[in-house]
């Protein structure tokens, strides 16, 4: 992995871009971040198409812009984790997940933020509570994510509606509590993971509507055996819950 030294301070909030392959949507998405004020970090897994190129120039002329680069694509979890990691030596105070593809506005980005901190825990972007909105998707793609949300509320046990979301706030004292390195999850499950493990930990989950809008170019990442793998998690995640 290689990122680039600080040029600057690090603000309160810091949103993290895992991204590969998304040098149409990147640079519209990082604009939208920083005019509210807050630091990025993309973490480029050696996109071929040269989005790793395009953000080393975004962070050439933004002091607020970072880049790590990893070798290969290791994984939307690990992203995360490596992310938040260099987050929490920064200094950061939350710490948000967003896609980089379009599909998280910037517009709802300020309340989730200031639900994760009044709640000193976790903020989820919802697409399934009232107010929340899904634009653009296929019955087949709302069904998929509609039915793993049901799965993940019937066998964890967990009255969060969309555990599956990608756009949400952790505080800084939930993340060193988890302990990242004890979060064994990859890809998309490694949010079902997060919502449970704050939860068994006593923190709260507040979902804060968005509008969710199809991704405005590039294809979607989530194959068949992320969709596999996400509920073979929640069936461990659910056999170790009744262990304890």
């Amino acid at each position: 992995m290689l990122i680039a030294p600080r040029k600057a301070p690090a603000t309160e909030v810091l949103v993290v871009l895992p991204t590969y392959n998304e040098r149409q949507n990147l640079e519209e998405v990082v604009a939208g971040v920083r005019r509210l004020g807050h630091d990025v970090m993309v973490v480029d897994d050696a996109s071929p198409d040269g989005t790793g190129e395009l953000a080393d120039q975004l962070a050439d002329r933004d002091s607020g812009v970072r880049v790590l680069h990893r070798p290969s694509k290791l994984g939307l979890g690990s992203a995360y984790e490596d992310a938040f990691q260099l987050g929490l030596q920064d200094g950061a105070q939350l710490f948000v997940e967003m896609d980089a593809d379009g599909s998280h506005r910037p517009e709802d980005l300020a309340a989730i933020v200031a639900a994760a901190r009044r709640s000193g825990g976790l903020a989820v972007g919802s697409r399934y509570v009232p107010g929340g909105a899904i634009e653009g998707w296929p019955f087949y793609r709302w069904w998929l994510s509609w039915a793993a949300n049901i799965y993940c509320r019937v066998l964890l046990w967990l009255p969060t509606r969309d555990a599956t979301s990608g756009y949400r706030c952790y505080t800084r004292d939930l993340l060193l509590r988890i302990g990242l390195e004890e979060v064994v999850s990859q890809g998309y499950s490694f949010q079902i993971e997060m919502v449970h493990r704050a939860r068994r930990l006593g923190y709260p989950v507040v979902e804060v509507p968005i509008r969710f809008e199809d991704r405005v170019a590039g294809a979607s990442k989530v194959s068949r055996n992320e969709v596999r793998r996400a509920f073979a998690t929640v069936l461990r995640l659910s056999l170790e819950r009744w262990k304890r």
